[in-house]
């Protein structure tokens, strides 16, 4: 009896520090996923954000989590197609991420925006600006402004220089949804404002794409300044064969281009290209200067205007989560909230999650950024 009373006292202790063990155990970590192209020609802006959406995380886990509950990041290169896009925001949802952070592109967007619909699972995109989305009750959220909020913009500030009234325009048709939405923007008010479109041609972006030929049949319209609608590298390769031709004829972008990899690629041949962007790469604002050096230290390069969108489309996400209410889902947390801390200036979405940014006129300038309005 006595060595019953013990076997059975041995298996109490096992099954009490079992207890024990599972009930002191970690909480499941809450799964946030990221979908942005880290591969090809647009690798530089996927990268940026997804490095800034890690930062963020990383940072929120030092500080105790949301919630007691350790936050995992789990990233997905979407490569620019969109069946590859498709695929991996299939795979996150399965994985049970709670939302997306991105994607980075419109085109990348408006393929699994559907998806993202069906699961309601929130994508909270730092850059993707098309119009195709703006205005909807659906599960996209954007912490940029609309492509034609921009796009009015910059072409008012070109109407108001006086400096150039016929432009020749090209554009990449690998992100129609966004070039065709931002050009059709900047057109209207153009056009509106006396300005004229003389010539405008497509491009598909690839590693085989020439640019001699498209610089040359933009500048034998005889414009009086380039228009170019593309990423940074494809803008920075264009620009080198138009200066070939061209050394003095102005040329302006799109926000897009506005990468650090256009001024490394562009050289000499960028000084003094017009590009708008969304953030102020000068400011003082204190919480933009401890997230930029976080940055650089953790990474060692620029965050760029990628990197500092998606830290605050991070941030909203995770500031969302921790102020939830019951059984609010992530969507109906941040319409409740409605107004974030961004590092630069406030965010606050409508009610169809979009939103309006401060744009920045900025001139490449002895290979800088240079602030102009």
């Amino acid at each position: 009896m006595q060595q019953v009373g013990a076997t059975i006292g041995a298996w109490a202790l096992i099954f009490l520090s079992a207890a024990v063990v599972f009930g002191c155990s970690p909480p499941e970590p809450i799964r946030i996923g990221f979908v942005g192209g880290t591969s090809g020609r647009v690798a530089d802006l996927g990268i940026a954000g997804r490095d800034a959406v890690l930062l963020a995380i990383e940072l929120r886990n030092q500080a105790g989590g949301v919630a007691g509950r350790k936050v995992e990041l789990l990233i997905s290169d979407d490569e620019q197609k969109p069946d590859v896009a498709q695929r991996v925001v299939r795979e996150l949802i399965a994985q049970g991420v709670v939302a997306i952070i991105g994607p980075m592109t419109s085109a990348m967007a408006t393929a699994v925006v559907p998806i993202a619909n069906e699961a309601k699972v929130l994508l909270m995109s730092p850059t993707a600006s098309t119009d195709e989305l703006s205005g909807r009750d659906d599960y996209f959220f954007r912490v940029n402004a609309s492509t034609l909020d921009n796009a009015t913009r910059i072409a008012q500030y070109h109407l108001n220089q006086q400096t150039m009234r016929h432009l020749a325009v090209a554009y990449d048709l690998r992100n129609r949804s966004y070039t065709e939405s931002w050009l059709n923007g900047f057109r209207a008010t153009f056009v509106q404002g006396g300005g004229e479109m003389i010539k405008i041609l497509r491009f598909e972006s690839s590693g085989e794409m020439t640019f001699l030929p498209l610089a040359q049949a933009l500048l034998d319209a005889h414009p009086d300044g380039v228009l170019i609608a593309a990423n940074s590298v494809d803008t920075a390769l264009l620009c080198q064969q138009i200066r070939k031709l061209d050394d003095r004829i102005p040329i302006i972008t799109s926000e897009w281009a506005a990468t650090e990899r256009l001024i490394e690629l562009g050289g000499k041949a960028v000084e003094g290209v017009i590009v708008a962007q969304n953030f102020n790469r000068d400011s003082t604002a204190p919480r933009y200067q401890a997230f930029y050096r976080a940055y650089r230290e953790r990474f060692h390069r620029e965050p760029g205007f990628g990197g500092t969108i998606a830290f605050d489309a991070a941030n909203v996400v995770l500031d969302a989560l921790a102020q939830r209410q019951g059984r609010q889902s992530i969507k109906e947390a941040v319409l409740a909230i409605r107004r974030f801390e961004g590092i630069q200036e406030p965010i606050v979405f409508n009610e169809f999650g979009d939103m309006k940014r401060n744009l920045f006129i900025t001139v490449v300038r002895d290979g800088q950024f240079v602030v102009v309005k």
